[in-house]
């Protein structure tokens, strides 16, 4: 292939070819002419593109009969030649005229280009449900191509990312060693009296720093540490306000290895635990243990979560939330791959290769406590843990 500039290619070009090999069998079983793809973790897994541009309109086009097409903005051309593993000809650019502009929207220009490429009254399916994706943009290649089909190809891309690679596990152990970092860095530095937003800088700095000679990427969700009553919220960030003794603080964080994400989550508490928090500590790990056990090639995603409930139940803690997700590649605003998740009633069968953020926090009325595992289901027995530390709250009188 021709290329103007030199690349650097996060995987070998038979890990792109499979990846291109599974979406194509998907699309031919959705009856689909081509494919748009607009989730930049979904354009990342196919052609290796990576920037921070998904603020505005692009794409991958997948056809069956030649190599992916990378759309988008001209001065993020550069990137794309630089990232991408197709030939500098496969990326195509618009001008910066249409950028954010109310008389004239990208999506014209693409559609145009695949009118160029014969897909006038083809099938195309887009990911009408996802962040990057606007109605706008759905209405103008409509009208725009009025005879052609948009069919709704949301996750099909994001299905056949579900069985990791070697390559990827690779990618998932160096991230989960940063996690580890970063968990290790909290538990020496949370005190009282120090400010949240000095432990977060010391969170992203060890994040980046990354871990065993391996750089640290940034995470596709920011350090959530909500502490006290403000834990019955599982999605608060920080403040400025100083970490207090008699308060429970749940940390979820990411290690993050060329957009490959470990999530790893845990509690510290300072002071003495009421007995409540220990009685929900022992059964959330009592929980998490029996679902290690039920996470194995052949059982359902369900089972994991029917495991989880049991000591949970008897503890009298109702939880109703789902407990886990898959986890992978991913940029802003969600670490997770939205395909299966670990709920009672999804019937997913589990497959070896498969990864998941094993995630059962408790949020309460008022506290948290979160203690969790990112796991691999593996060929034989239970799953694997990506991380090694203690499945503990860790107090700090």
């Amino acid at each position: 292939m021709d290329h103007k500039f030199p690349k650097d290619l996060p995987f070998s070009a038979a890990e792109y070819a499979r990846r291109l090999s599974l979406t194509r069998k998907a699309m031919d079983v959705a009856g689909l002419d081509a494919l748009w793809v607009t989730d930049p973790s979904n354009m990342a897994w196919l052609t290796g593109y990576d920037g921070w541009s998904f603020y505005v309109h692009q794409g991958v086009l997948v056809l069956p009969d030649q190599d992916p097409i990378w759309w988008g903005r001209n001065q993020d051309t550069n990137g794309a030649l630089r990232t991408v593993w197709m030939s500098d000809d496969h990326v195509w650019g618009y001008a910066d005229n249409y950028v954010q502009s109310p008389d004239r929207h990208p999506m014209r220009d693409l559609a145009v280009r695949m009118a160029g490429l014969g897909l006038e009254e083809a099938r195309i399916g887009v990911e009408t449900d996802n962040y990057y994706f606007s109605a706008k943009a759905l209405m103008v290649l409509t009208e725009t191509l009025a005879r052609a089909q948009f069919p709704d190809a949301t996750a099909l891309v994001n299905w056949q990312r579900g069985i990791k690679s070697a390559e990827e596990i690779t990618f998932m152990r160096r991230a989960a060693r940063i996690s580890e970092k970063i968990i290790d860095g909290l538990v020496e530095r949370v005190e009282p009296g120090i400010p949240k937003n000095e432990v977060v800088a010391e969170i992203l700095r060890d994040a980046v720093m990354g871990a065993d000679g391996h750089w640290g990427d940034y995470a596709a969700i920011v350090p959530l540490l909500p502490s006290g009553t403000d834990a019955a919220a599982p999605h608060l960030t920080w403040d400025g306000r100083p970490f207090e003794k008699g308060q429970a603080t749940f940390f979820e964080i990411a290690g993050c290895y060329r957009r490959y994400h470990t999530p790893f989550c845990r509690s510290i508490y300072l002071g003495t635990p009421p007995d409540f928090i220990r009685i929900a500590e022992a059964a959330l790990i009592e929980g998490l243990e029996a679902g290690l056990e039920a996470a194995r090639a052949g059982n359902r995603a369900s089972d994991i979560a029917h495991a989880l409930a049991a000591p949970l139940d008897r503890a009298g803690i109702e939880r109703g939330a789902r407990c886990g997700y898959p986890i992978g590649l991913s940029y802003p605003p969600d670490w997770g791959e939205r395909t299966i998740s670990l709920r009672t009633e999804d019937e997913t069968v589990l497959q070896p290769g498969m990864t998941f953020h094993f995630m059962p926090g408790l949020w309460m009325a008022d506290w948290g406590l979160e203690i969790t595992e990112s796991i691999l289901i593996t060929e034989d027995g239970a799953a694997e843990c990506f991380c090694d530390r203690p499945r503990q709250l860790y107090v700090k009188p």
